[in-house]
């Protein structure tokens, strides 16, 4: 290190690489890592259930999202637009099977916001339970009343919650909101500036398409991600890369329409009957035939492969 009374400390490339560091600790692997997470959707996709269920497999040390391994920890769930008898109803309907709902799983329905002393709360809090997991929904609960805009306001209300969860090695999720403006990057609809989307760690994105929900995870600790997830009774499951799963789901369209179909069918017949580009159905039907899941009879015409 050098210290010689300059404004400036740094650290020699060489001290660097001889210093050893503690591994990265996750709450959820894959996709809650200690910092800051923003979890963005619209109204009423079911953010709020994505964030039970992590709360709850935390709490547990059971699976998230289906089958995504957790730490097991005390929890904080800062639900500021629920109250006692809401929170129970919904804990009833998702876990009422449960003898036992877990006592380190913690809701607070009133928090004080951030910058005004929002952030000296959660350190007390976090030192007297060492949590795995905090969570804070929404951010409008929380958001600094302040007549500042912009993105050196939106960095400033979020980053020193990222450095205390840094310093405190616990990994806190906050639940906002999407604008009504559609984007091409999924991450341009996060209500507000890219100055919150700067001072977190990592950003998901839940979003509803033609195709079916996908997550999308962009972060500095993990893989970015495009996942396929579909929410029944409550609970979210990830259904696997939302590419793939996508052409499975297109495939089994094609296959269905031809095996219910009395004779093979053309590109248009098909794209007809899905309500499809017959484009995009050609180039989907010349690998599939390539695959081997159709076979060709006749000129471009098309039936499934175990069908004489």
């Amino acid at each position: 290190m050098s210290a010689t009374g300059e404004a400036i400390t740094t650290i020699t490339a060489n001290a660097l690489q001889s210093k050893e560091f503690p591994p990265l600790r996750y709450a959820v692997d894959g996709y809650l890592a200690e910092g800051v997470t923003l979890l963005a959707g619209k109204p009423k996709i079911g953010k709020s259930w994505m964030a039970l269920d992590f709360a709850m497999a935390v709490a547990t040390g059971d699976l998230a999202l289906g089958s995504v391994r957790c730490r097991q920890g005390a929890v904080l769930y800062c639900a500021l637009e629920d109250n006692h008898r809401r929170l129970k109803r919904r804990m009833s309907q998702l876990y009422g099977d449960v003898e036992h709902w877990p006592p380190g799983l913690h809701f607070a329905t009133q928090v004080r916001r951030l910058g005004d002393g929002l952030v000296d709360d959660l350190r007390d809090w976090i030192e007297a339970h060492r949590p795995k997991l905090v969570i804070i929904d929404t951010f409008a609960g929380v958001r600094p009343q302040s007549r500042r805009e912009g993105y050196d306001a939106d960095y400033a209300a979020l980053s020193p919650l990222q450095e205390m969860a840094g310093q405190m090695g616990v990994a806190i999720l906050v639940i906002h909101h999407l604008r009504k403006m559609l984007g091409d990057d999924p991450f341009d609809m996060i209500s507000g500036t890219t100055g919150l989307t700067g001072a977190v760690d990592t950003a998901f994105v839940l979003h509803r398409g033609k195709q079916g929900v996908t997550l999308y995870g962009r972060g500095r600790e993990i893989e970015e991600m495009e996942q396929a997830v579909e929410f029944v009774g409550g609970m979210w499951k990830v259904l696997g890369d939302a590419a793939e799963v996508r052409r499975s789901e297109e495939r089994s369209a094609i296959l269905e329409v031809l095996e219910a179909a009395d004779e093979p069918m053309g590109p248009k017949e098909i794209a007809d009957a899905l309500g499809w580009k017959t484009d995009n159905v050609k180039q989907l039907l010349f690998k599939m035939h390539k695959d081997g899941e159709l076979k060709k009879q006749g000129r471009g015409r098309y039936c499934v492969a175990d069908e004489t």
